[in-house]
């Protein structure tokens, strides 16, 4: 319990730690929603705390959604039910630990929140094009982070498909199956209640699917997000002023760098398709050790 106390408490301090930081933000708006609910319901000013939650979510009316477009980023970060916040955090931990490992932080968040967004611009298309939804567009709205969740998962089945985790009373389950049961189960859902919130978390699903295979094919999808993080991050980082000289013996030493770094990546790539043809068991232990130092620079 206190380390993960203390993984909450050191969750921004630390570098290449997205899974904590996203978890913490997710758990910290729960927490604020659940005290702003109990104190304007004492106060009787309900009306008070329904204003504020539909700033966080997503309209699917587009004219609300133009004069509230932070709400395509604040909706995958909000929950008001405790087994939704719940199932979904678990999900996230469980598979997102899988990513971070062997794809590291950054890729992480970017499936994260590449998810989050092609659920969200998904969900507004379909209730603005499809007839089904025609006479629910003014008053639906969406919350939760199922659909980064979803790429998260699908995300890992694809990079790792035969890794394997035990579960309680089913014993070792490949995440491939674990996947293509979640993928199912909301697709059956789809023509329920939540009918457009289900077919949000397929389209997270299916970004995941695109993003992992594009990222085995040498492209990251996620590089321009990773840029914007950067280029958000640096005005709150200060960079030191380094005084760089040129001189034959540094241009020397930088090229054997630069072909070092050429040849273990080209080792790491190589190791990331026998993942993808054999499954990640089929690597050996010097294999995995590669890959996981990798994870961490």
């Amino acid at each position: 319990m206190n380390s993960i106390l203390d993984d909450f408490k050191n969750a921004f301090n630390r570098p290449n730690n997205g899974l904590m930081k996203i978890l913490v933000i997710n758990v910290v708006v729960f927490l604020a929603l659940i005290f702003l609910r109990v104190i304007l319901s004492f106060a009787s000013a309900g009306e008070v705390y329904e204003l504020i939650l539909r700033q966080l979510m997503l309209p699917a009316a587009l004219d609300n959604f133009i004069v509230k477009p932070w709400t395509l980023i604040t909706y995958f970060f909000t929950h008001e039910g405790f087994f939704h916040i719940l199932f979904n955090m678990l999900f996230l931990y469980w598979f997102g630990s899988l990513i971070m490992e062997f794809l590291g932080s950054q890729k992480f968040v970017n499936l994260y929140v590449l998810g989050g967004l092609v659920g969200g611009l998904f969900y507004i298309l379909i209730y603005n094009t499809l007839p089904y939804f025609a006479g629910q567009v003014d008053t639906s709205r969406m919350l939760g982070a199922s659909a980064g969740v979803y790429a998260i998962v699908v995300g890992a089945a694809t990079f790792m498909p035969n890794y394997t985790i035990s579960l309680i009373l089913l014993g070792p389950v490949r995440i491939k199956y674990i996947a293509i049961f979640y993928v199912i189960l909301s697709f059956a859902q789809s023509a329920g209640p939540n009918a457009g919130g289900e077919l949000a978390h397929l389209a997270g699903a299916a970004l995941g699917f695109i993003y992992i295979k594009q990222l085995q094919n040498g492209n990251d999808l996620g590089k321009p997000l990773a840029s914007f993080f950067t280029f958000v991050q640096s005005f709150f980082v200060r960079q030191p002023k380094v005084k760089v000289s040129y001189r034959n013996a540094q241009k020397k030493n930088n090229s054997r760098a630069a072909n070092h770094a050429k040849s273990k990546q080209e080792e790491i790539d190589a190791i990331l398709d026998k993942i993808s043809e054999s499954g990640y068991d089929s690597l050996s232990k010097e294999e995995k050790q590669k890959l996981f130092d990798a994870s961490k620079n």
